[in-house]
């Protein structure tokens, strides 16, 4: 990475981390944030809608989403972009994306399995959430266990079908990649022919 890029890209993670910084504040300010913010789980959050222009030079690289954990990519548009870059660049967009998509879901339905698993088993051990102190109750590891091994039974075909999707999107791109090269090259070799060929 060039130190252009590394610049634009520490901007970029300063500016997402301020933004993140005033949401907190802003929610700190209310004590029904939790509650509101365990609703808005129930829909499915979008991502900021900030979104660098695409570079000619370098892709941007984002801060690591809160819902998915994985960094937003905006992938540069190369000067004088040919049909088959532009296809590869949509198609590498398109799987950022769904994969976004997939594991925000996924991520998400975890933990309102997890809170649902939590507060069913403190409920039948006459707990509450929260001791009188307001710290929240936890389970021991060995009990939690058995939630995680149910939540892997349970989606073992999704996310089989998703390694499937994964496997089949990757195939294309680099498939892809191979002709953008050979072409890039099949172009330089013509760039080199012409130059040397002499004047008549």
């Amino acid at each position: 990475m060039s130190v252009r890029a590394a610049a634009v890209c520490l901007t970029w993670r300063r500016w997402s981390c301020l933004r993140a910084r005033q949401s907190d504040m802003a929610a700190a300010g209310s004590r029904e944030c939790s509650k509101l913010a365990t609703k808005q789980q129930d829909k499915l959050p979008k991502r900021s809608k900030f979104r660098p222009a695409p570079s000619a030079t370098h892709d941007w690289i984002g801060p690591p989403n809160p819902l998915s954990n994985l960094r937003p990519i905006v992938y540069r548009v190369a000067p004088n972009e040919s049909e088959l870059e532009r296809r590869l660049r949509n198609m590498r967009q398109d799987t950022e994306d769904w994969n976004h998509r997939f594991w925000t879901e996924q991520n998400l339905t975890f933990d309102k399995e997890k809170d649902a698993f939590i507060v069913s088993h403190l409920k039948a051990k006459g707990l509450t959430e929260r001791d009188q102190q307001g710290r929240r109750h936890t389970l021991a590891s060995e009990e939690m266990s058995v939630f995680y091994k149910d939540f892997l039974d349970k989606n073992r075909q999704r996310h089989a079908n998703y390694n499937k999707e994964w496997y089949r999107r990757n195939l294309s791109i680099t498939f892809l990649m191979a002709r953008v090269a050979l072409l890039n090259l099949w172009k330089r070799v013509g760039r080199i022919k012409r130059q040397n060929t002499p004047a008549t």
